[in-house]
């Protein structure tokens, strides 16, 4: 049928850099490989959203069985085809190298979409054959999306077999999806709100091109005229997370805005894992902490993601504080009740120019925030409210605008009104529209202004409420420690893999300056008795050796004595699997927890919280990558549960939250100094004052670890 895939090759050529050829992008012509008149199938149905579409260039197809195809000419074979920038594969699996292979060395084709399904998703023989693509396309410097993806759009063509079309503009967002259905039904969600789009990449398997690549293809490819400011990403795996950091950091810092879905975040089947941090962590951390470095607003939802979509399309919130601007007094409570629970601020308006706007008002209206001017409320009324707000009541920072309808009048006038304000407001003005039904056609009337409707007032409070919650990315603070990085080195060269000593564990967290107790390890009754004299008592006494040691009996708290540490020594010596005894001086104080985890891809992650209950029934954790900043650091301490423990409560002595980061960020310097730290543990901390102290500590190393 085709040519065969063993072909001689023209010369080789550099290896394609993971980089977006412009023929992608804007091609000046493109052939659809497996075109058809049945509009049913995709081959089918691409053709035809090109031939609808944008595109001005020329389209070719390549059909065996038909001399033309929706009014274009067929070529049998693609061996007749004259030059093409673009191809687009909807053909069998087994078919695709040899075309591929054909176009990239024959007819000067640069760029390749592969919507075929049947490679490395189905067999081993398929990934086989997505291998062979691959070579060919990368041999010639050029790229591939796909295969088994719905393909691309831009402004210039609709190379996709689905719908919906999006209106596709500069001004829209730019959205990557590792999931083609997914991406129909996140544009499904969106369009409706008045959301527009600049570009669809739908990358299938990601066998050469992924969500990253994309990313960093917008970012080095960014135009501050021109491109656009939003960006959206639906991702199955991050594959590739130094370069999601990266790219997404960099796009953020010129003045874009990223939200992203990354499904699977539960951990049903979690690693068995013998520490806290291990038991703890999970690679869904891992993504919570690496968005968070980056700036980019996680959502976990379909909805979620394009409210905060259509949100960034808004003027930028700078503040917290909202005013509520109603003639329903129902959604208003329900829109309080979410921006408070998440952090935001709905303040009592008791500005002088208040008194002076109720007159303004219809008796019976309230402006105390929120601002109802009741069911009969006029357009000329609302203008009123936005005016005060926007311009006398500085204790608002933006507006949140709930207007439905009865059903019994037309609202055009409001909403054309909104929309004006809009316009010259410099405070953001939110417009929540709940009546799709009752006033359908006005809202499509305030779409076709260009502008963007919130339906669901609580959607949209959770979504303003993430992005105000989600921090700006991570800067490049230098480490304000000076870490004793040889001595460290040497320890580590020195242990094995595995959990190592405690005299080792006590000379990494020296040579680190992470504040420890004084501590000695004994094997004998007279060693016990001769250390605890020593520290001074009382003491505390662990068994060296089990993994869980208050599970069997091997924590002895509060021994006052000599006799007491001997009687001690003797019984724990006996217990299954111990090495040595550990003793302590007996510190007080508030429990903190720190520790660290390798994730494979990812790196180290630190994990902070505080200790005892909080850790082991509330979970209530915090999770960071190295290297950590003081920012960073202290951001994880205050995203706690329970921080405000952290200022003292009910008497309770406060805990110094930057000395507390201090050592968060002396961990990060120890765990780049020693990367072979596979878990670490510091449970408990005490934090008594200025003070805290390291009071139990387990390192395990991985020395040969798989990349």
């Amino acid at each position: 049928m085709f040519l065969s895939s063993t072909m001689d090759k023209m010369t080789h050529k550099p290896k394609f850099a993971s980089m977006i050829h412009p023929t992608l992008i804007k091609p000046r012509s493109i052939v659809v490989v497996g075109a058809s008149n049945d509009i049913t199938k995709p081959g089918g149905k691409i053709l035809k959203n090109l031939i609808d579409g944008p595109f001005q260039g020329e389209l070719y197809v390549v059909n065996i069985k038909e001399t033309e195809v929706q009014g274009i000419t067929s070529f049998p074979d693609p061996s007749a085809l004259p030059e093409v920038d673009l191809a687009i594969l909807a053909v069998a699996a087994r078919f695709c190298p040899a075309i591929v292979e054909l176009l990239a060395n024959f007819k000067g084709t640069r760029s390749f979409i592969v919507l075929s399904a049947g490679f490395h998703e189905e067999s081993e023989e398929g990934a086989i054959l997505e291998r062979e693509i691959v070579d060919s396309v990368e041999h010639v410097g050029g790229c591939l999306i796909g295969p088994n993806c719905i393909g691309v759009m831009t402004p210039w063509y609709s190379g996709v077999f689905t719908t919906p079309i999006p209106k596709l503009t500069s001004e829209g967002c730019d959205f990557i999806s590792g999931s083609g259905a997914t991406a129909v039904f996140i544009m499904e969600s969106a369009i409706p709100k008045g959301l527009t789009f600049s570009s669809v990449f739908s990358v299938g398997n990601s066998a050469q091109i992924g969500v990253e690549d994309v990313l960093e293809y917008l970012d080095v490819s960014f135009d501050p005229t021109t491109s656009s400011r939003v960006k959206l990403l639906y991702i199955e795996s991050v594959n590739k997370p130094d370069k999601l950091l990266k790219h997404a950091t960099s796009l953020i810092k010129k003045g874009c805005r990223i939200a992203a879905i990354k499904a699977g975040s539960s951990d049903a089947g979690s690693r068995a894992a013998s520490s806290h941090t291990g038991a703890l962590a999970s690679s869904d951390a891992a993504v919570d902490a690496l968005f968070r470095k980056a700036g980019i607003v996680r959502c976990y939802g379909r909805e979620e993601l394009t409210t905060v979509a259509s949100i960034f399309m808004h003027k930028e919130l700078k503040g917290k504080r909202i005013a509520i601007i109603t003639h329903a007094g129902g959604p208003a409570v329900m829109l309080t009740d979410a921006l408070s629970h998440g952090g935001l601020e709905v303040p009592h308006i008791t500005n002088p120019k208040a008194k002076e706007l109720l007159e303004l008002l219809y008796p019976g209206s309230s402006v105390a925030n929120p601002v109802d001017f009741l069911a009969t409320g006029t357009a000329a009324q609302l203008g009123h409210i936005i005016d005060y707000c926007d311009q006398y009541f500085d204790e608002i920072d933006a507006m949140a605008v709930i207007f439905g309808s009865p059903g019994l009048v037309e609202v055009y006038d409001v909403y054309r009104l909104l929309h004006e304000k809009m316009e010259t407001c410099r405070k953001p003005i939110f417009p929540i529209q709940p009546s799709v039904i009752n006033v359908k056609q006005e809202i499509e009337d305030f779409l076709s202004l260009g502008r963007i409707t919130f339906p669901d007032e609580v959607v949209f409070g959770n979504a303003l409420c993430r992005i105000a919650n989600t921090p700006a990315p991570a800067g490049n603070e230098a480490c304000p420690f000076t870490i004793d990085k040889e001595k460290i080195r040497s320890v580590i060269e020195a242990s094995g893999e595995g959990y190592i000593e405690p005299v080792a564990i006590q000379a990494l967290l020296d040579a680190a300056g992470i504040p420890r107790a004084g501590e000695a390890v004994v094997h004998s009754r007279e060693e016990a008795v001769e250390a605890a004299d020593k520290l001074g008592y009382p003491v505390v006494m662990k068994v060296v050796g089990p993994v869980h040691k208050s599970d069997v009996g091997g924590v002895v708290l509060n021994v006052k004595d000599a006799g007491q540490a001997a009687a001690a020594f003797d019984r724990m010596i006996g217990i299954r699997d111990t090495t040595g005894i550990l003793i302590q001086p007996m510190l007080s104080g508030t429990e903190l927890f720190t520790g660290a985890k390798y994730e494979p891809k990812f790196g180290h992650m630190i994990l902070c919280g505080m200790g005892g209950i909080f850790i082991e029934v509330m979970k209530d954790v915090q999770a960071g990558l190295v290297p950590l900043t003081e920012t960073e650091a202290l951001q994880m301490i205050r995203a706690l549960k329970s921080y405000k423990i952290f200022g003292g409560v009910r008497g309770q002595e406060g805990i110094d939250e930057v000395g507390f980061a201090g050592i968060l960020m002396r961990l990060s310097a120890l765990l780049e100094t020693a990367p072979e730290i596979q878990e670490m543990d510091l449970n408990p901390l005490l934090a008594k004052g200025n003070r805290i102290i390291a009071v139990d500590a387990r390192i395990s190393l991985v020395k040969n670890r798989p990349e």
